[in-house]
């Protein structure tokens, strides 16, 4: 998988936030996190979704048993750096608790990429906004 988002990466930098392939279709940024337990620095596409001023990422990994890598960082060190397009800027995250609220923002992800539904019903856990 890193090799592939090494790939990814590298795209994404040199054509100005565009991807091609299967991220074609969808919005997608680098987040640059500081390892749990390493704090040395890490980079990971993720596909994103605006929500009014804002945008948010939901941690799916595809529908996998565990979640992913960033979101362990997060976890451990909410401050990050978001890339989209060619605009880059600190960000902290800040998880949204299950609710009204975090199934709102799930619904309007679905809305958009209909895949993470099928991604929640597989992953077998709650996967985090």
């Amino acid at each position: 998988m890193w090799e592939h988002n090494k790939d990814v990466i590298a795209e994404f930098r040199g054509n100005g936030g565009r991807v091609g392939g299967r991220f074609a279709t969808v919005d997608l940024a680098l987040i640059t996190t500081a390892g749990a337990r390493s704090g040395r620095s890490r980079t990971a596409p993720v596909v994103y979704f605006r929500d009014g001023d804002g945008i948010f990422v939901i941690a799916s990994a595809g529908g996998a048993p565990r979640h992913p890598d960033w979101y362990r960082n997060l976890a451990a060190h909410p401050d990050l750096t978001v890339e989209l397009g060619t605009e880059s800027f600190a960000a902290r995250a800040e998880e949204v608790p299950a609710g009204p609220e975090y199934e709102r923002l799930f619904a309007l992800a679905v809305e958009v990429q209909p895949g993470f539904a099928e991604y929640r019903a597989k992953a077998g856990r709650h996967i985090p906004s």
